[in-house]
């Protein structure tokens, strides 16, 4: 059987990051994905919220950089989870657990975002959050993107390539 799910949309929420008892990093968001189309001359928007879990580094790398509206890429597998509310009823829904992960936004897009985001934090003042910085790659003079980061078996997160990313995105 094959179960490969493809996505590409804007994130609904901040990260919830959370850690197992094993310290294993469980990050939870959801995504929302639009499909255009026209119905007789008229166009019309469907939009689909998908809940998305990432674990491991990964989860720790994406509640580093990701915050709500973030555009990104997702690769994973589809899940079917059940569960029985408070008042006794059956629940279920579908999630995707994350296997790789691609930052589409731009460096100008994360900029503006940020600064809303710090004019935000000023007015209710709360405590600033952390700048995402991104890597330097290739030619500086050309606008840069986040690389498609992947997890190997050891814990260490590689690029597209499989080339293993600098000491500084490996801290835990």
């Amino acid at each position: 059987m094959y179960n490969k799910v493809i996505l590409v949309g804007n994130m609904t929420r901040d990260i919830e990051l959370r850690y197992s008892q094993g310290g294993m990093g469980i990050a939870k968001t959801a995504l929302a994905t639009t499909r255009k189309f026209t119905v007789n001359g008229e166009k019309k928007e469907d939009v689909c919220f998908v809940d998305i879990t990432f674990f491991g580094r990964s989860a720790e790398v994406s509640n580093q950089y990701l915050r709500k509206g973030s555009k990104i890429l997702i690769e994973g597998r589809l899940n079917f989870e059940q569960w029985v509310d408070q008042e006794g009823q059956k629940r279920s829904k579908h999630s995707v657990t994350v296997e790789a992960m691609q930052m589409l936004d731009t460096k100008q897009g994360l900029e503006n975002r940020e600064q809303n985001q710090q004019a935000k934090q000023a007015q209710y003042q709360e405590p600033p959050q952390q700048q995402y910085q991104p890597a330097q790659y290739g030619n500086p003079n050309k606008p840069q993107t986040p690389p498609t980061v992947y997890q190997n078996a050891q814990g260490q997160l590689m690029d597209e390539h499989g080339n293993i990313l600098p000491q500084q995105y490996q801290q835990r």
